[in-house]
């Protein structure tokens, strides 16, 4: 990463924070962006503008630099401003981690269309919003790298997760046809699928009781590695790879990290 501009939205917290630092500390100048505000409808606590503070504070003290916006990726003026700010003022833009995103859970009937709509909008039209802001900076600079988080749920369906399990499918056919259109430009795009994180959107205190009523349905969220959620690092290690050299002909590419979850 030595040299490099990352672009990491969601960067205020949870996976967005490690992965903005960890890039730092490998040498990258940092464009962190987070909407730095509560959505009524989420049930776990969101990134607040001091956290988004904390997190340039840490970039910084590795001796890296770090731009910050406090941007809602559905806004995709507002995020193409902050790219191009973060970009100028780095001299470029090479890797975009397309991190932000909501889970709200539920059985299907109480899904509103607010639930919905705001699902969809963030997790979907907020990776496209950001991709679109990103790909011109990449083509100027040559080329460079997408890495699209997505989820389990981008590959298996997941029973009173309808709205978050809608919008990660639909970044796998984005991520597939980014990569073929993008790569005369020497551009990847790749994504990374993890089973569930331990984050404040891994942890849900309604699930618990949906699979008391439907028990037969627990055995969806199982591993199959003796472990119930992963790390957040093991999502960055994972992202390293992805965004470094050493991928340099992987592209198109759904990079499960799911303790064995999917081929259960």
């Amino acid at each position: 990463m030595q040299g490099k501009t990352v672009l990491v939205t969601g960067a205020a917290q949870s996976q967005g924070r490690n992965h903005a630092v960890a890039m730092a500390a490998a040498g990258a100048d940092v464009i962190a962006v987070d909407i730095c505000r509560q959505l009524d409808l989420v049930p776990y606590r969101m990134g607040t503008e001091a956290a988004l503070a904390e997190t340039a504070r840490m970039i910084e003290a590795i001796g890296r630099r770090a731009h910050t916006a406090q941007v809602d990726v559905r806004d995709r003026r507002a995020l193409e401003q902050a790219v191009e700010s973060g970009a100028d003022q780095f001299g470029g833009l090479d890797i975009v981690v397309a991190n932000a995103s909501i889970c709200t859970v539920q059985p299907y009937d109480a899904v509103t269309d607010e639930i919905w709509q705001t699902t969809i909008d963030v997790n979907l039209t907020g990776v496209w919003n950001t991709c679109a802001a990103s790909i011109p900076h990449l083509e100027t600079n040559g080329g460079g790298n997408i890495v699209l988080i997505g989820s389990t749920a981008s590959a298996v369906g997941l029973p009173f997760y309808t709205p978050y399990v809608a919008s990660k499918h639909a970044l796998t056919g984005l991520c597939r046809s980014l990569a073929l259109e993008l790569a005369n430009r020497n551009i990847r795009v790749n994504m990374i699928n993890p089973t569930g994180v331990d984050t404040p959107q891994g942890h849900s205190e309604v699930l618990p009781e949906l699979l008391e009523a439907r028990p037969d349905l627990r055995p969806i969220f199982a591993n199959s590695l003796p472990v119930e959620r992963i790390e957040v690092s093991d999502v960055t290690n994972a992202l390293m790879y992805l965004a470094s050299d050493d991928a340099r002909y992987l592209t198109g590419v759904a990079l499960p990290v799911d303790a064995g979850s999917t081929i259960r």
